[in-house]
């Protein structure tokens, strides 16, 4: 019981911080565009991580069954967390809130939608899957706590990514806790993962 609890607990935890991350990322990304742009921007890099976190969240059973994942998994979010870390380190989420509140921070008038979008695209897939990972490797052989973790990451980024991004941004110290239990939970992935792939090059 209170194994379930802790676990509830962590999965609850790296669904608010990778959502609130993402939506930074997607702040950022949105920050040069004008006005009107900014909001086009904002608006389908939030529905793409929702949908894509749907996506990877129906073929989850077989996504965690590719030979390899969780230490692929591990990396990715290792990237992740060395992003997050020089966000924080430069105060890049003052300037994505601007962004996401369409105040002033207009950047160059250059550059276009479709630039924004590409670096969009790129941070949803990987995070998107990271996410799905992250909630596995908590999970791990519990279907029931998979679902749950999964169901709650869509919320999150469909509804409340934004809220929890202005949340971290103003209690600083949430996104180094983050930081820290997604730099544990990469160390975990890493770690588990490790002999599937040490048997895949040893057999290639």
């Amino acid at each position: 019981m209170i194994d379930n609890i802790v676990d509830i607990a962590q999965i609850i935890f790296a669904d608010i911080i990778l959502s609130g991350d993402n939506a930074l990322v997607i702040g950022m990304a949105a920050a040069g565009l004008s006005p009107e742009l900014r909001k086009k921007a904002i608006f389908m890099g939030m529905a793409l991580a929702a949908g894509l976190r749907i996506f990877f969240a129906a073929i989850a059973s077989q996504l965690i069954a590719i030979p390899g994942i969780l230490f692929f998994g591990g990396c990715l979010l290792a990237w992740v967390c060395w992003r997050f870390y020089g966000e924080l380190r430069d105060h890049h989420a003052e300037k994505a809130e601007d962004a996401l509140s369409a105040k002033g921070y207009q950047g160059s008038p250059r550059k276009q939608l479709w630039q924004a979008m590409v670096t969009i695209t790129i941070a949803d897939v990987s995070m998107s899957i990271d996410n799905v990972l992250a909630v596995a490797a908590i999970a791990r052989d519990n279907t029931s706590m998979l679902i749950f973790g999964l169901v709650l990451a869509i919320a999150f980024m469909a509804f409340f990514a934004t809220m929890i991004m202005k949340i971290m941004t103003k209690y600083p110290w949430l996104s180094y806790a983050g930081l820290v239990f997604l730099i544990f939970l990469t160390g975990s992935m890493l770690y588990d993962g490790w002999p599937e792939v040490a048997e895949l090059i040893k057999n290639a």
